[in-house]
């Protein structure tokens, strides 16, 4: 069987730190990812300052929730905006926030879709040399912890000693933790089945779970499709920012090209906001899922994409802060020290 050189490093990497994969692809040997960050000179783009109009592949990943960049792809407008700086994209799908960074992490990727707020907080603790490129402002309806319609959980106190499906390390993780101490619970006083969306959606059907928590475009997949009841949105409990991220040496050596890639996006989200129905249509063959259930999905969504400011970095730092008294990251980290690359204004 032939392996692709991305792969290969990939294995490369975990060989050489001990590191192995949880359900979803994120790594559990989190702390063992520091040791190997002297080796991410060699994975990620060169630090010499690229020549005027040299031919550049771009390896985007993403995940299905990922809008904006799906419909840049599929209607071909970053490539378009790309084009007179000569560039070649690849396109990479993985399933949750995690291993996106993860490959973002050890080079596999240059430049990250948006992940919810809490998976760079992860990535950064896990040791992850990340740099953050544009944020789209909060949309805390767009996550949910639902129960089946005929569940005898009434509140979020009846969590305690249930058994919960959540994506670790997902901004779902966080929205968790935030509603049982809304309540006077802890983490620990739910048991957590860490899943993917897709197993989560069928461990739920099957009552595996009493509850999952899970944000759009699932959320209204199986809001629609299945007899379920929302304990609580996000409102009041999270913020639910998205967040796109590259490289630190792709955003030093490739500014033009992000300007491209952040302005295209932007303007993407204007038009989401804008044609909704017409976004809907073309994103439901791609999401396997009815036009109506995506622009239900979409009406959640702010897809405002802006600069990160400092307030921002903020509310990471708050966030990391309670995953770490909830004893779910190995170590403290200083969300500041990631890098903040410059969008235009």
């Amino acid at each position: 069987m032939s392996h692709s050189p991305d792969s290969a490093r990939r294995r490369h990497f975990l060989q050489r730190t001990g590191g192995t994969l949880l359900a979803g692809g994120a790594l559990s040997a989190m702390g063992t990812l520091g040791a190997a960050a002297g080796a991410l000179g060699s994975l990620t783009q060169s630090g010499n300052a690229r020549a005027a109009n040299a031919p550049l592949t771009l390896r985007i990943g993403y995940q299905k929730s990922s809008t904006l960049i799906v419909l840049a792809k599929t209607r071909g407008t970053l490539a378009k905006a790309l084009a007179p700086h000569n560039v070649t994209l690849t396109w990479h799908e993985f399933t949750s926030g995690l291993p996106l960074l993860e490959a973002l992490n050890v080079g596999s990727i240059d430049f990250s879709a948006d992940v919810a707020d809490t998976v760079p907080v992860f990535a950064q603790a896990a040791g992850a040399r990340i740099a953050y490129v544009a944020r789209e402002t909060p949309s805390p309806d767009a996550e949910a912890i639902l129960v089946p319609q005929n569940s005898p959980i009434r509140s979020l106190a009846d969590l305690k000693g249930k058994r919960v499906a959540v994506t670790k390390g997902a901004g779902v993780h966080y929205l968790l933790i935030a509603a049982l101490q809304s309540v006077g619970l802890r983490f620990t006083d739910v048991q957590p089945a860490y899943l993917t969306p897709a197993d989560a959606r069928a461990a739920f059907a099957s009552g595996n779970v009493d509850a999952w928590v899970t944000w759009d475009p699932f959320f209204a997949s199986v809001e629609q499709q299945d007899k379920v009841r929302v304990l609580s949105t996000a409102r009041g409990l999270a913020g639910y920012q998205r967040y796109y991220l590259a490289t630190p040496a792709f955003a030093r050596d490739h500014d033009a090209v992000l300007r491209a890639v952040y302005q295209t996006l932007r303007e993407t989200g204007q038009w989401v906001r804008t044609n909704p129905r017409e976004a809907a249509a073309q994103l439901a063959p791609v999401w396997g899922l009815d036009a109506a259930i995506v622009e239900a999905a979409n009406r959640r969504r702010s897809y405002d994409l802006q600069p990160v400011v400092r307030e921002a970095i903020a509310e990471q730092q708050r966030i990391a802060d309670v995953f770490t008294q909830a004893g779910l990251l190995p170590k403290r980290i200083d969300a500041a020290d990631a890098t903040i690359w410059q969008a235009p204004a």
